[in-house]
Parts: structure tokens; sequence; C-alpha cells
């Protein structure tokens, strides 16, 4: 399978990472690749870092070349359909490019804000590409006296973090009784309350923004919350989760749907029907799938070490026998920085029944929660202790009971576990959760 056409929809980390793969594993064909923004790959986690702080142009985000892949880009131009018969994918232009092999790592994009409830204002934003930055960075260079940021979750609590670093009045609305609450639940959600108050951040809990208002320019001016309370602000960033871009494939006989691309094990997408269609291929944000460590689970996980895993296994699998195929099942892994806090997580937190905290405390900011489901460790996250993480990994990999037994120096002398509280558990299909969608985008 060296030679032939393999055509990659989606110009970010995964679908270069991937287009590198395929060269490594020895595919000499015509390889294409296609992106719907005009940049060249770049790096998405500083965006709500380095880039809002002013530490790093959105133009220095490129993401290294590893190596040469010797493709055609096909930038600026989006797909918006896939012929799987005729094996050809249709761009906004009119045009159509044939493929023998395919591989759909169009990733996903930030939930909007309603046009009804004030989406269309000036200065309400989102914050997922390049150029979403680089235009709320220029607000919050003008010197807003407030900025609402709508969503505590992880890109919420950068973005307000960054705001709080250029020494801007921020508040934050969360619909849950705590920050994190849906990815790391209200254990460890409680604690990041904590990290928000000490940085001055106004943080409004079990609280939703009803309508966003303007003057007479359509400039935003306030926020009316549920509670019947108002915020004056004049810049709004809506964190409120992500949508897989899948709109393009909707007539195309796929699995799909706004939460991604289903796929099985090898990467390769399934019919409607549940059939394995020849040759399609998923990785990244994008993909669904079985992982064989949590059955009963299709994952999406918006992570930046799954994009590149997921791409090198879907790039072996486009150029190998089905027999040759790997199936995609790395430990899951994400981290955030916020507040001055280092938060890294390796396994699968949202489906964890229980939680204990097994080394140091949350109060001091520095600790690790072990979480567990039906006896077993199925994750672990440390806050400013990330090199400890690897001993849990292994543990977690070997199907260690829970709670672990560790004597470590640092760790309660009784060890409790207590419910994880993960809300809404009943909907757990969804930056984590049969859909499981952790949603964290480092």
């Amino acid at each position: 399978m060296s030679a032939g056409r393999i055509v990659i929809v989606g110009a970010s980390l995964a679908g270069l990472r991937a287009a590198e793969a395929l060269r490594d594993e020895g595919f000499t064909g015509e390889l294409t690749l296609i992106g719907d923004e005009p940049h060249e790959p770049y790096d998405r986690p500083p965006l709500s870092k380095a880039v809002l702080t002013g530490w790093l142009p959105g133009d220095h985000t490129v993401l290294p070349r590893l190596r040469d892949i010797d493709a055609r880009w096909l930038l600026g131009t989006a797909a918006t359909g896939l012929d799987v018969p005729g094996r050809e994918v249709t761009l906004a232009d009119g045009r159509r490019v044939p493929y023998d092999r395919l591989l759909i790592a169009t990733g996903t994009r930030a939930r909007p804000w309603p046009e009804s409830s004030g989406g269309g204002l000036h200065g309400v934003h989102l914050l997922r590409g390049r150029d979403d930055a680089d235009r709320l960075r220029t607000e919050l260079l003008a010197g807003p006296h407030r900025v609402l940021v709508v969503g505590a979750g992880f890109t919420g609590g950068e973005v307000a973090s960054s705001c709080r670093d250029l020494g801007l009045a921020v508040t934050v609305t969360q619909r849950g009784a705590a920050p994190l609450a849906s990815a790391l639940g209200g254990v460890v959600g409680h604690a990041a309350a904590g990290w928000y108050r000490d940085a001055g951040v106004d943080l409004r809990l079990n609280t939703t923004v009803q309508v966003l208002e303007g003057d007479s320019r359509r400039r935003l001016r306030r926020a009316v919350l549920s509670d019947g309370s108002t915020v004056d602000a004049e810049v709004a960033v809506v964190a409120t989760g992500a949508v897989a871009n899948t709109e393009w494939l909707a007539h195309s006989g796929l699995a799909t749907d706004d939460r991604g691309v289903t796929c099985d094990a090898t990467c390769r997408v399934r019919a409607a029907d549940g059939t394995v269609v020849p040759d399609v291929f998923a990785a990244g944000d994008v993909a669904r799938w079985p992982h064989p460590r949590y059955p009963g689970q299709l994952l999406r996980l918006d992570h930046w070490d799954n994009a590149v895993s997921q791409a090198r296994t879907a790039a072996h699998n486009m150029t190998h026998d089905p027999l040759d195929h790997r199936l995609h099942q790395p430990l899951p892994a994400f981290w955030s920085n916020q507040f001055g806090v280092n938060c890294k997580s390796v396994g699968l937190p949202a489906i964890a029944d229980q939680v204990v905290v097994t080394q140091g405390s949350l109060d001091r900011r520095r600790f690790v929660a072990a979480y567990g489901h039906a006896g077993r460790l199925v994750a672990a996250v440390a806050v400013n202790s990330p090199r400890v993480l690897d001993g849990y990994a292994a543990l977690i990999e070997a199907g260690a009971p829970f709670p672990p037994v560790l004597n470590a120096p640092d760790g309660p002398a009784q060890p409790t576990p207590v419910d994880a509280g993960f809300p809404h558990r009943a909907h757990a299909e969804g930056r984590t959760t049969g859909q499981l969608v952790p949603t964290a985008h480092t």
C-alpha cells in the first residue's frame, strides 16, 4: 500500500503528523492536505495562554515540520462533501479531489453563542483558531473595564487566567457548582474555585447567561444572568464546549453527528449501518472510537497527545494490510496551566464513581487525586506535581485496584474515597464523557 492517492481533510496537528507518519511508513504516492484555514498547521494550546498574554505572536505558533512530506496543500478552502462510492472530496470552490484512501481529521470548533441572544454583538468572541486569538488579543489590549467568560472549563479557565495576568477585571459564569467539574469532578472542581477567587476572579457558580445585550452600535455592554443580576462587560468569551466539524459529511453515509465520526479501534470509519467503510479513516478531535481499556464507551479526546498518537496509528493502518493493523489504545493524558497552577491528568477521570486524595493536600495546591470505577483505578490528576504521574499511569495500565495502596510519605494516614462528584452523570456522553468526550484541549 505504498502507492496511490491519499487525501487528508484537516490541515492541523493530526493532519500534519499523519502526513509525516505516512511518509515514515513508506507511502510514496500522491499526498494532499485540505484545510479550511489559510494558515499552515499551527499549535492551538498556546492560543489561550501565550498568545492572549502577548508572550507569543499568533504567527509564531506554526507547528515544526518533522520531515519533508512532499504534499500538495489546498488551504483556505473547506471540504463541503464526500462521495464515498466515487472516492471524491468536494471543496467549497467546486473542485473535486479524488482519493484512494482518505483520512478525516477536521477536528472541532467552539460551540457558538446564539445570534438571538447576542452572539453577533461586537466584543463577543469564541476561541478556537489563530484568527480568533488574534482578534481577542486586540480587544484585550484596548483595556476593557471587564471581561466576561462564559464557562469554567479548561478553555474558560485559561482565558480568565490570561486576562488576570493582563490586569483585567474578569467575571466567569459556570452552569455547575464548580469549575472543571464535568472533566475532573466536584472534589477537584471545588479546589479549582479557590484558584479563581484567589486570583481575583468574580466567579458566579450555578449561574448561566440568559442574554448578551449591546448598545445602538451593536457593541456588547452587559450580560443578563439567570439569577436576575447583570454584569457590565465590553468583551465576552464564550467557552461552552466544542462541536465536531462533521457537517460536510452529512450525506456521505458515514456514522457521524456533531459529536464526531464513529470509528473502530483501528481508526477505520464506520458507515451509518455500523459496517466498516473501506479505505476511510479518522484521527484527532473529530474521531470517536472504542478504547480497549474502557469497554462500552466511545471516546472523543480533544487532547494534543491523542491527536499525535492517533495520527500515527491511522497512518500505519492506512499503509498496511488489515491483518497488520494496530489498535489505538494509548492512555489518555492532558494538561492545563491556569492561575499559576499546573494540572495534569492520565486516564479517564469522568468515568469514575469515587475519588481520593493520595498525596499532598487540596488547600496547598499541590496534590494528586486518584479516581476509581467499580473498584479499579481509572485515572489520576496531579496539581503542581506532574512528575509523579508516570507511576499512576503504570498502575492504571496494570488494572490496579482502587483505592491504590501507595504508602506515599506525603499521603494521608487514612485515605478515604468519596463520591467523585461528576454532574449530570446520566448524560455522560459528552472535554470528558457512552460517547465519552474528554474536552481538555491541551
